[in-house]
């Protein structure tokens, strides 16, 4: 869980950033409803300080020993005059547990900078998902699973999130659970097409299919029932 910063250490570099610092603006869903761009990311960290943050594992051990094994980084090398020249990829998923999600990925040839850069870039890209119970098993009318069906495609990956009734569990990849439950989802089902070993693809699938959510038209009263949050 990461500490909110302290308002004397930040000094804001631009008019939204100001504005948070002065408590112009209170609450980040005033951000994102206006489609307003966050450049720094301690805007993200006052208004959301109870963010939890996971490392995607995208990359993969090579070797006879320990081959095969999932890592937290891609390492990408480059032949150049002095020998080789190594980059690191890493993939970030940011969350509350209440909806707020965002997903970022940085490369440098400092392993401690790409994760870094991942981290601020997740933060830029945090957005707001509606969850809800559209499982017609269950109808508790609160907000432990997705309002209905959704789709997400992310390159070859494409996946579909279904709604499940309470106490059923995330049935889906280890990835997609730390993913959804990021998120808020504790209840959901999941069907995948595609080179899914592309973990990479897979990770922004799950996140398209969540921001489709908001894309979708939803009947009023559907809304006013409780059924989205």
């Amino acid at each position: 869980m990461k500490k909110m910063i302290k308002k004397e250490v930040w000094t804001p570099k631009t008019r939204l950033g100001r504005m948070v610092k002065d408590g112009e603006i209170k609450n980040i869903d005033e951000i994102i409803s206006k489609g307003l761009k966050i450049i720094e990311p301690e805007i993200v960290d006052f208004l959301l300080p109870d963010l939890k943050s996971e490392l995607m594992n995208i990359g993969q051990a090579k070797g006879k020993f320990g081959g095969g094994q999932r890592r937290p980084f891609k390492r990408t090398q480059k032949k150049v005059r002095e020998g080789s020249r190594n980059t690191y990829t890493y993939l970030i998923v940011i969350g509350d547990g209440k909806g707020y999600i965002g997903i970022g990925k940085g490369s440098n040839r400092e392993s401690f900078m790409a994760r870094q850069t991942a981290l601020i870039n997740a933060k830029r890209n945090i957005m707001k998902i509606s969850r809800g119970c559209g499982d017609w098993e269950c109808g508790c009318k609160t907000t432990h699973s997705l309002p209905f069906t959704v789709e997400g495609k992310s390159g070859s990956v494409r996946i579909v999130l279904k709604p499940a009734p309470r106490g059923t569990g995330l049935v889906i990849s280890d990835e997609g659970k730390r993913i959804l439950k990021l998120a808020g989802i504790s209840d959901a089902w999941a069907q995948t097409y595609g080179e899914s070993r592309t973990r990479m693809n897979y990770a922004y699938a799950v996140l398209d299919a969540l921001k489709n959510i908001r894309k979708t038209k939803v009947q009023e009263k559907y809304i006013k029932h409780g059924g989205v949050a």
